[in-house]
């Protein structure tokens, strides 16, 4: 019999390091890597943001390497990650998130509908 794989649900982390880190950065995500992964969780993108300017200090840093991510969790799994992620000390803040998968949804047919719009622009442009 087939082993059936339970589905989680998609969520988006953002993740704010200290500056500092930007030579070694990689430790700090290695670590974020296996605080997913313990939680059973799956990264399925990572985006790099570099290296931005703060809105406001936070914990006296004018600057952070942002980091944002695609996560595939289990139901329990966001709560084993915050608790991990309040207590990491590369970390200034994060964001995770849920998914809408009705917004998803309108925001990729509005891609579509824009990407449509700009190839009947080109194509009268050209004319």
């Amino acid at each position: 019999m087939p082993e059936k794989t339970i589905k989680g649900s998609e969520y988006e982390l953002v993740v704010l390091f200290r500056s500092e880190l930007e030579a070694k950065i990689e430790t700090s995500l290695k670590t974020v890597a296996k605080i997913i992964a313990d939680a059973s969780g799956k990264i399925t993108t990572e985006d790099d943001w570099g290296r931005r300017e703060l809105a406001y200090k936070i914990a006296g840093e004018t600057h952070a390497i942002y980091r944002v991510y695609t996560l595939d969790l289990p139901a329990a799994a966001p709560n084993k990650i915050s608790e991990a992620l309040n207590i990491t000390g590369d970390v200034l803040r994060y964001l995770l998130t849920k998914v809408d998968s009705r917004v998803k949804a309108v925001l990729a047919e509005e891609k579509l509908r824009h990407n449509e719009n700009e190839e009947t622009e080109t194509e009268i442009e050209e004319e």
